[in-house]
């Protein structure tokens, strides 16, 4: 085998720079802040350009199912810039029988996808000097990924994307697309384009070596069918919330709890209780409002109260103990006593009668 371009040196992706929006999670779940986030910033936008380069009206239908990572008040969430959008949902539990991608869209895409990344592994295997673990530990990653999905969703057929429409909209489908296509038989004929994918996956997996079967083929194209509940998802994006606040608050960059005086902490806690007064009393959508809040209060706010908790709790250890001990420049700040000038906390109050207005 000759050395091929590949070698067994990591290569390291700038996720902010690939040419598609990326958000990622450790269930690799879609929760509603991507999806609304994803809408207004890239299905908007794209929609848009293909209206105007084709010289169509600006109107768009988004045809969205129940699952829990589609926000029912999407449409009020709309950019201004994406008005021209019309969302409707489907009716409850019909996605198996009407939801367009759930028509053998999904599954076909993920059987070109799986077909097209064997093909790679054998070219890689056969060209360079590399051991399919080595590349797949080593050299595969997201942009890899990336280039196959774009090659596999080119691989979806104009007729299956028709044939995915036909349940919700019979009128849009073009009938000369439908000849002899009707429901798959038990047994699917061999000249069958899905069947045809099976086999060459499986084939694909025994040139590597791989113990692959046409049951194991179809288990991985139906993985992702449950979908997670509205708690899961809340959950979910719950920790993700906290990851983020964890990552901004981690490194060198980080801000020192010492360097940040307890009246500044107050002063923003009492800013931020005005703020949702006044957003409660005048935000036409009081969900969104308190959805807001409560995000940005728990995952932002509660990090600084928890800082003024733990120092009231060791000025009452302090107390109680009789000792001060080494004190942090936070319990140190100067506080404000009859006569005006400020005192450095204690375990005990400080005696005002040996302080005059003329002391420094």
């Amino acid at each position: 085998m000759s050395q091929g371009p590949l070698s067994s040196v990591r290569v390291k992706v700038h996720k902010t720079r690939l040419n598609v929006m990326w958000r990622s999670n450790k269930r690799s779940w879609v929760t509603q802040i991507f999806f609304s986030e994803w809408v207004n910033d890239v299905f908007g936008p794209t929609v848009r350009n293909y209206l105007v380069d084709k010289q169509l009206p600006l109107k768009a239908l988004l045809v969205l199912d129940n699952a829990p990572a589609h926000p029912r008040q999407l449409q009020d969430d709309l950019f201004p810039e994406n008005q021209f959008i019309t969302i409707k949902f489907l009716p409850p539990n019909t996605t198996p029988l009407l939801q367009p991608m759930d028509q053998q869209v999904i599954a076909n895409f993920k059987k070109i996808y799986m077909k097209a990344l064997l093909e790679r592994c054998v070219h890689v295997i056969d060209t360079t000097e590399l051991t399919l673990r080595q590349f797949w530990k080593e050299q595969f990653n997201i942009m890899g990924a990336l280039r196959l999905i774009d090659k596999a969703w080119e691989g979806v057929s104009r007729r299956t994307l028709h044939s995915a429409w036909r349940n919700v909209w019979p009128e849009g489908v073009p009938e000369r697309d439908f000849e002899g296509f009707g429901p798959a038989p038990a047994s699917a004929p061999v000249d069958d384009p899905e069947a045809l994918l099976v086999d060459d996956i499986v084939a694909l997996g025994h040139t590597l070596g791989l113990e692959v079967a046409a049951a194991d083929v179809q288990e991985l194209v139906e993985k992702h069918s449950d979908e997670l509940t509205t708690e899961e998802l809340l959950e979910l994006q719950k920790e993700l919330v906290q990851q983020e606040v964890q990552e901004l608050s981690s490194g060198e960059e980080e801000v020192c709890e010492d360097a940040i005086p307890s009246s500044e902490i107050r002063e923003v806690l009492g800013m931020f209780e005005k703020v949702t007064a006044f957003a409660e009393k005048h935000h036409h959508d009081k969900a969104v409002t308190t959805r807001c809040v409560n995000l940005f209060n728990d995952n932002v706010l509660s990090r600084f109260r928890d800082i003024l908790k733990r120092r009231q709790q060791q000025v009452t250890r302090d107390m109680v103990s009789g000792q001060g001990g080494k004190r942090r420049a936070c319990d140190i700040e100067p506080q404000p006593g009859p006569s005006g000038v400020k005192f450095p906390k204690r375990a005990s109050p400080p005696d005002p009668e040996v302080v005059s207005p003329s002391s420094p």
